[in-house]
């Protein structure tokens, strides 16, 4: 297949960098920018545990959406799980801006948004995309990026990512999934991988190696290329089993005119990347994927729903801005229909069990004590007299006669 072109969401992050980061460092400190979240509880001396199944039960796939890349990214979460009735969204998904290193460490009041909203459940999910270069959008040549990739597989920029991974710790989210280098396969990136793919290879082992040997982490690495071929094959940048933890797919509906089985069944497609990652005993994901090249798809958006039913990633954030979006793009009615319909709802608690009642008996009583008898009892050894009700009225009751008043006397 021919090499596809970029997609034109991506200029959009590196406009934004910047003003997202500057806004994160103020709107992280304004109460109540997570909408409807309560306030986050005192943080324990433990980390979270992140998401894992209830006792007896299977957890269902974690879902959410990208929505912005600071604070209202993470307040825009309420509203749409409001949108689709209550439905539990556990994963908060953003992008580091790859503009320049320092934004590549996660600057002071970027990240710290996401992690209060992480660290409010334990069940909770960062999906973090890192770019393994600065100037990251930048379309620097084929040439650079070649002699970049190889002083990175030489250990020259390893001090950026490992204080990422203190910085992480840090804010008490040493869980987070790193959908590190994404779309490495294709065109768009400065970290791709075609230029060199040996030297790609070493450079992410060096970064996961990194990170890996900072106190207190529990990272989770994602290996997230775009869905076919691109302008590699992304088999050939797989780094190793030891280095990955999760292998994601970026799968947007393109190139126009190919149907869903389509981008199933392609070289390098859903399929492929299905069968990859059971062949290294690896779970899948899918950290971008929406509408594109096709327009208002609603059978693509059906297509990748059920398919991500059936195969349960480890999790996906649909990408919801325009052209891609449901809920922040008016422009795909039949398709927001859609997705709104088989999410509605959804949590992963499982049916609750109410106990049937029993069926209602006659109760059995207890025994009642014997009514206590108001008359007054005749002292022993006296016979009342019959006087008449009216003598017995004003006397205040019977008289009686001693029967032994013969014998005071003797």
């Amino acid at each position: 297949m021919a090499v596809r072109q970029s997609r034109a969401r991506s200029g959009r992050r590196s406009a934004r960098a910047a003003a997202a980061v500057a806004a994160a460092v103020f709107l992280a400190a304004v109460p109540g920018v997570a909408a409807g979240e309560p306030p986050a509880p005192e943080p324990s001396a433990e980390p979270s545990p992140g998401p894992s199944a209830k006792p007896g039960t299977e957890s269902a796939p974690a879902f959410g959406a990208y929505l912005d890349y600071g604070p209202r990214g993470v307040a825009r979460m309420a509203a749409l799980s409001h949108w689709l009735g209550g439905a539990e969204l556990r994963v908060g998904h953003t992008y580091l801006p790859g503009d320049r290193w320092s934004n590549i460490e996660g600057a002071p009041g970027f990240l710290d948004v996401w992690a209060d909203w992480r660290t409010r459940k334990a069940d909770r999910m960062l999906v973090l995309n890192v770019p393994m270069m600065e100037r990251n959008e930048e379309h620097v040549d084929d040439d650079e990026v070649r002699e970049l990739l190889r002083q990175g597989a030489a250990g020259r920029f390893d001090h950026h990512f490992r204080a990422l991974a203190e910085r992480l710790v840090a804010l008490k989210v040493p869980d987070t999934v790193l959908v590190l280098g994404w779309e490495m396969n294709g065109t768009t990136y400065t970290h791709r991988c075609g230029p060199d793919p040996e030297a790609w290879k070493t450079y992410w082992n060096r970064i996961v190696t990194t990170m890996r040997a900072v106190p207190g982490q529990k990272f989770r690495f994602d290996f997230a290329p775009s869905r076919g071929r691109d302008a590699v094959p992304w088999t050939r940048c797989y780094p190793g089993d030891a280095t990955v933890d999760i292998i994601g797919m970026d799968s947007y509906d393109q190139p126009r005119g190919m149907t869903f089985d389509e981008q199933v069944k392609e070289p390098y497609g859903l399929q492929a990347h299905v069968d990859f990652a059971k062949a290294h005993g690896k779970p899948v994901s899918y950290p971008e994927w929406g509408l594109f090249r096709n327009g208002d798809n609603a059978a693509y958006m059906r297509g990748m729903l059920a398919w991500m039913d059936e195969h349960k990633p480890v999790y996906n954030t649909v990408t919801d801005y325009c052209p891609h979006g449901v809920w922040q793009c008016d422009d795909n009615p039949r398709s927001t229909a859609v997705y709104r319909s088989v999410l509605f709802g959804r949590t992963d608690e499982p049916e609750p069990t109410v106990p049937k009642p029993e069926e209602p008996g006659t109760p059995t009583p207890p025994p009642l004590p014997p009514v206590p008898s108001t008359a007054p009892e005749p002292p022993a050894d006296c016979s009342p007299l019959e006087l008449g009700d009216w003598v017995e009225y004003w006397l205040g009751g019977k008289l009686c006669m001693r029967l032994d008043w013969y014998s005071r006397n003797e």
